[in-house]
């Protein structure tokens, strides 16, 4: 069993990679969103705070969230847990490592796919061009536009885990611009060392 956390800025491939890991190793990947938009119909008690939270137009707090990773940790997994979209912050890195360690867990690697933003952005609008020409909707944040926001608030916020982790030993870097095979094989190389 094997705790990863997919680090890279948004469109460098960590939900693809997510689920080459899910079908290839029996890992289970955490995406905060997934989780939320799943807790908010639930019906449980952490579902409701997320109805309400969400239904205000606030942004849920990182102790729901971490509530929900707990409840999610219990639950186990045969290949372990792949973080996608948490931590974000710091804050959030340092209540992570926490629950990990009250769950008798551990981190075994943090992989950052390394990316070149120009061509992450040509990639972006290439892949809404695909969706157009395919007759299916174009995700709202496949523009240039609402893309270089979200660049820019990941190289804000979530940027400085990478020395966070990097200082803990923890950080591998990756080639995220390399065939999605090849990154896959690079994945797999780092956890089978873990």
């Amino acid at each position: 069993m094997r705790n990863v956390i997919l680090l890279g800025p948004p469109g460098a491939g960590k939900g693809t990679q997510a689920k080459r890991l899910e079908e290839a190793r029996g890992m289970v990947q955490l995406s905060t969103g997934d989780m939320l938009r799943a807790a908010r119909t639930s019906g449980t008690e952490m579902g409701r705070k997320v109805a309400e939270v969400m239904e205000r137009g606030q942004l849920v707090t990182d102790e729901i969230v971490i509530g929900l990773i707990e409840e999610r940790l219990q639950a186990g997994a045969p290949g372990g847990f792949i973080f996608d979209g948490f931590p974000r912050t710091l804050k959030q890195a340092d209540a992570l490592g926490a629950l990990l360690a009250r769950q008798g867990m551990k981190l075994d690697a943090v992989i950052e796919l390394v990316v070149d933003d120009a061509a992450l952005v040509g990639r972006i609008v290439k892949r809404a061009e695909e969706a157009q020409a395919a007759g299916q909707p174009v995700r709202r944040d496949d523009t240039p536009e609402v893309f270089e926001v979200r660049l820019r608030e990941y190289y804000k916020s979530t940027a400085p885990l990478i020395g966070y982790y990097w200082a803990k030993g923890d950080l591998v870097q990756i080639d995220g611009m390399a065939e999605m095979t090849v990154v896959a094989r690079a994945i797999a190389s780092v956890l089978d060392r873990a």
